[in-house]
């Protein structure tokens, strides 16, 4: 093995005493360096040679914490405890006396120290048996956090009962893992000769200069071993649920659709009673929908309030006879977090009514949901429309199979399910893992939503959830991983 330079002075400085198991401080002032990164390399390199042996020796360093910096000052809290029993009299330390004397955070954990020392409380009052073995107790512990009052102690130093106690003690010390290493020569590198290793001119990097001229043809070149590992370069990238929705956008791009948007503040009128949902329906409850104070109310065109009373009343003209009732305008009104983003393809059809369109949106939408593996208050919704004279079910049917191909699914059925605004509905599912997952609904616009509007074409929508998919292309089994900021695990993401 070509040695280089660092290894040749390493090697040249250790053979003077070739018995001598050499530091990591010696090594440096032997050969000049003063970064150990040198050492650690031109040993790992000697070692690979057969002419060192490395040696390593771990073992854990104890400093004080936070609050152990304030124990050394003011005392550990079971001592100043301990200080206020001792001033009263036997009948005056009672829990109260001391819940007055000492702050709130300190008296509930204070007292479960003094219980550990065998200081009991009986009918609301502290006492002890022995004395002086609670003296002694604090005694110790105080003595051990004085011993870091001056730096960092070797763990093997120290009393290894305490090392455990003030470990479970939040901020008292820290301790840290060290690990020390020697380096000794073998008896091949003891028997290297010395006149051999003498550093020379190693050529890193061959440059357009270089090669125009023939000083390369003498010159000695640094070895490179291309299978040595290497690090990964960490350069930065999307968030894998930001590709996944540029890769969902180009996908309907692709297809013919258009994009829309809208604001995240809706009324519950465009939100709800546009697409023909009860008043009384539970998802309108503030149990499942997050009802704001500013603006309380957004207001809506008497327009629209008119129609959607008549339609929920009685059917309006569309051959409905409605939920019966009276409907509330004011309910209409109440401001909200949009539940869903059909409320934009809505609007977008009563600003559009006679015009032809396929469009999509995909935003975030927010429920009163509980956080678990597969829910969260706060997430993505993949929404789309076909308004058009010729939309139809098997149509729907097409894009859906199309849109989740692309996306990698091809396997798809869909299978009939109720939704209050759509007339036939059916929920899409795609094979995954060998069995069939639920991603979305879908359906054709009940003639109660689209006629009050303006238009009586056929509508095929479709809504579904974009973190449920996020899960199946990234092989998740947790939701909350998605939006978890451990950089380790979205470096570990597919990129998409």
């Amino acid at each position: 093995m070509e040695l280089g330079n660092n290894e040749r002075r390493m090697l040249r400085a250790m053979l003077p005493e070739p018995s001598r198991a050499w530091s990591l401080d010696e090594l440096l002032e032997a050969t000049g360096w003063s970064d150990q990164v040198h050492v650690a390399g031109a040993g790992a390199g000697l070692a690979e040679a057969g002419l060192v042996e490395v040696a390593e020796e771990r073992g854990r360093i104890v400093s004080l914490g936070d609050e152990g910096a304030k124990a050394v000052a003011d005392g550990l809290l079971e001592a100043r405890l301990w200080d206020w029993m001792s001033e009263q009299k036997p009948t005056e330390r009672t829990m109260a006396g001391l819940s007055a004397a000492f702050e709130r955070h300190e008296a509930g954990p204070g007292v479960g120290l003094l219980k550990a020392l065998g200081i009991k409380v009986e009918a609301g009052a502290l006492a002890t048996a022995d004395e002086g073995a609670v003296v002694a107790g604090i005694e110790q512990r105080t003595s051990f956090i004085q011993s870091l009052a001056d730096g960092p102690l070797d763990a093997a130093s120290l009393d290894a009962e305490m090392v455990s106690h003030f470990s479970g003690r939040k901020g008292l010390i820290a301790t840290e893992e060290h690990v020390s290493r020697s380096w000794s020569l073998t008896e091949a590198g003891s028997s290297e000769d010395e006149s051999g290793l003498e550093e020379v001119e190693l050529v890193g990097d061959v440059t357009p200069e270089m090669l125009q001229g023939d000083s390369w043809r003498d010159a000695k070149f640094k070895p490179f071993d291309v299978n040595a590992p290497a690090p990964v370069p960490l350069g930065g990238r999307p968030h894998p649920m930001q590709a996944l929705i540029e890769r969902i956008r180009s996908v309907f791009l692709e297809m013919g659709f258009s994009e829309i948007e809208g604001p995240y503040v809706q009324s519950a009128g465009w939100n709800m009673d546009a697409l023909f949902i009860p008043q009384s329906h539970p998802a309108r409850t503030m149990q499942d929908t997050f009802y704001l104070s500013e603006p309380e109310k957004v207001e809506v065109e008497d327009e629209y309030l008119d129609l959607w009373a008549s339609v929920h009343e009685h059917g309006h003209d569309t051959g409905s006879r409605g939920w019966g009732g009276t409907f509330d305008r004011d309910e209409a009104q109440k401001a909200l977090l949009r539940t869903h983003t059909t409320v934009n393809t809505i609007r977008h059809i009563a600003d559009n009514p006679h015009e032809p369109c396929r469009v999509f949106g995909i935003g975030r939408v927010f429920r009163q949901e509980s956080i678990d593996r597969t829910h969260l208050p706060e997430f993505h919704q993949i929404e789309g429309i076909i308004h058009e004279p010729d939309a139809n079910l098997p149509m729907l049917i097409s894009t859906l199979k199309t849109f989740y191909a692309k996306m990698g699914y091809p396997d798809v059925r869909v299978r009939p399910a109720y939704f209050p605004y759509t007339e036939p509905s059916v929920e899409v599912e795609v094979l995954w893992r060998g069995e069939w997952m639920e991603l979305g609904g879908s359906g054709i616009f009940r003639p109660e939503v689209t006629e009050p509007l303006g238009t009586e074409w056929p509508v095929c929508a479709w809504g579904m959830g974009l973190e449920r998919l996020a899960m199946l292309i990234l092989e998740l089994d947790d939701i909350r991983e998605l939006y978890q900021p451990d950089l380790e695990r979205l470096r570990r993401m597919p990129m998409l």
